[in-house]
């Protein structure tokens, strides 16, 4: 595995370590105010980084470009900002929401190349 299908991988690992310790972090404090930024972390980071990495293995053309790379940027800050920001929101400071809905933007953004790239690549002949 290389180029941007490795990148993408390497990341879904590090978003399933800190979502994980999120969650055994509320276990064991039995306090489960982050549960959404958990759940974040877990499908946004873990999953769909994931998925995507596979995709751009299966496809090395479509991993080749840099769009790939741009969505791999694109699609990174927004998990991280948003993240961060659902962090900050659920420990108590509401004056992040403004930074939860940047992130967010950027990850539907990132999910919107991807579709681009994917359903390009399925509809082609």
């Amino acid at each position: 595995m290389h180029g941007v299908s490795r990148w993408f991988l390497a990341a879904s690992v590090i978003f399933a370590l800190v979502g994980m310790t999120l969650g055994l972090r509320m276990g064991l404090s039995q306090s489960h105010d982050q549960i959404p930024t958990h759940a974040h972390i877990m499908l946004v980071g873990w999953v769909n980084f994931a998925l995507m990495g596979f995709f751009y293995h299966l496809f090395p053309a479509a991993a080749g470009s840099r769009l790939a790379y741009g969505h791999f940027l694109i699609q990174t800050l927004g998990a991280v900002v948003m993240s961060l920001s659902l962090w900050m929101i659920y420990s108590g400071h509401p004056a992040f929401g403004p930074g939860a809905g940047i992130g967010a933007s950027a990850v539907l953004i990132g999910m919107a190349i991807f579709a681009w790239v994917v359903l390009r690549l399925a509809w082609k002949r």
